[in-house]
C-alpha cells in the first residue's frame, strides 16, 4: 500500500444489494497482485453486508448476515449508507452483498492508496 491519494487501477464495478444477494462480481486489478478497493455504498437508507472471497461460490457462501458470534460469525464486512471506504480485500476479488431490507447501489473500484 502505498502512501499516495488512491490511484484507480481497474474499472469501477456495480451492484445492487438486496435481501437476496446478487451473482458475485469480479473486481480485477490491472496490475498483477493490487488488492485495495474503495468502495461506495449510494443508499442513504440502506446498510449492506459486503462479502469478498478468490472464487463467486466462496463469496456467495460467506454472503449472510452475522447473527452472533462463534458459528453465527460470518466471512462478510459492514457497509453502511452514503459510506466510502478504501478497504483491503484478496487480489481480483469476488464481492456481493445482502442487506436486511431494500437494496442499495455498491460501487467497487480496484486501486492503491489512501
Amino acid at each position: 500500500m502505498g502512501l499516495n491519494a488512491f490511484t484507480v487501477l481497474g474499472n469501477t464495478a456495480k451492484m445492487t444489494a438486496a435481501v437476496t444477494p446478487p451473482t458475485p462480481i469480479q473486481v480485477a486489478s490491472t496490475t498483477l497482485g493490487g488488492n485495495q478497493y474503495r468502495i461506495i455504498n449510494l443508499s442513504t437508507t440502506t446498510a449492506c453486508f459486503l462479502s469478498y472471497a478468490q472464487t463467486a461460490a466462496a463469496a456467495t457462501a460467506n454472503c449472510v448476515i452475522p447473527t452472533g458470534d462463534g458459528a453465527n460469525a460470518k466471512n462478510c464486512i459492514p457497509i453502511l449508507p452514503n459510506t466510502d471506504e478504501i478497504l483491503s480485500f484478496v487480489p481480483n476479488g469476488f464481492f456481493t452483498a445482502i442487506t436486511s431490507t431494500g437494496t442499495a447501489d455498491i460501487f467497487i473500484t480496484p486501486g492503491d492508496g489512501l
